[in-house]
């Protein structure tokens, strides 16, 4: 009887280990993201890379920005680039509207590369894209995905620009992992119906490029219901925006995405 004890023990360590075994060690993985308000600085990444103890975190997003370039959208690094603003009052400075054109997920993924090529960030290991919400000139997915490289891809709509920044990241980096979440709910039904155009459009780009899409629209448990227009709700702050419970709930729900997803 103890033998078969100690067996069942054993065979119980046995399916710990392996079980175990099924899920990477963050703790040597570096993670990466681009987004726009309600990724910029530390609000769900943060919770994404404490939960799941990645190495770093290497976050360019930046307040009002969009998939989509503008006409004159600079390169990073380019002679006459102006900088990043994430201003979004009206204004008629012609350097902090240029500022606010090169907000765009093409500048934060040349500024991304540039810090890893400085040596001031590894490369990464997982890379989460969040972003779309601010976007208007949506474009279509079918145009955007022609051909195979990157040349000819019109940028200046939602469709091209998320082609852009994936491809980009998924070039440079084959071995790295990419992610992007939909877009929430927010607090305003508008709002949510023409994000769930935008999500159809960003899901036919992820899956032509084979990378994994997080639902946080439908999944994250932030729903227009308990969230006001314009003002505080459950767990949105300004109808729009996740306070700290929302941003922590985000990013508990990313977390669990990655480290189930992640092969």
């Amino acid at each position: 009887m103890r033998r078969l004890t100690g067996f069942c023990v054993l065979l119980w360590v046995g399916v710990v280990l392996s079980a175990q075994s099924l899920y990477p060690d963050f703790s040597k993985m570096n993670f990466g993201c681009d987004g726009n308000s309600i990724t910029a600085g530390e609000q769900w990444s943060k919770t994404v890379v404490d939960v799941l103890g990645f190495a770093t975190h290497h976050n360019v997003a930046v307040g009002s920005a969009t998939w989509a370039c503008y006409p004159d959208t600079q390169d990073y690094g380019s002679p006459d680039f102006a900088g990043i603003s994430g201003g979004w009052q009206p204004t008629e400075d012609k350097l902090e509207l240029q500022m606010r054109h090169n907000n765009v997920s093409k500048v934060h993924i040349q500024q991304f590369i540039a810090e890893v090529e400085s040596g001031q960030y590894p490369a990464p290991d997982v890379f989460v894209f969040s972003m779309g919400t601010n976007d208007r000139n949506l474009g279509s997915a079918e145009e955007a995905l022609k051909g195979k490289t990157l040349e000819e891809v019109d940028v200046t709509t939602m469709a091209g620009g998320a082609r852009w920044a994936i491809q980009t990241i998924l070039e440079l980096y084959p071995r790295c992992r990419v992610f992007v979440c939909t877009p929430i709910q927010t607090g305003n039904v508008g709002h949510n119906e023409r994000n769930l155009e935008k999500i159809a459009i960003l899901r036919e780009i992820c899956r032509a490029l084979s990378v994994q899409m997080i639902d946080c629209y439908s999944n994250s448990g932030i729903t227009e219901k308990f969230e006001q227009p314009s003002g505080k709700g459950r767990y949105l702050r300004d109808g729009l925006h996740p306070g700290k419970e929302g941003q922590e709930l985000m990013g508990r729900y990313i977390a669990k995405e990655i480290r189930n997803n992640f092969f």
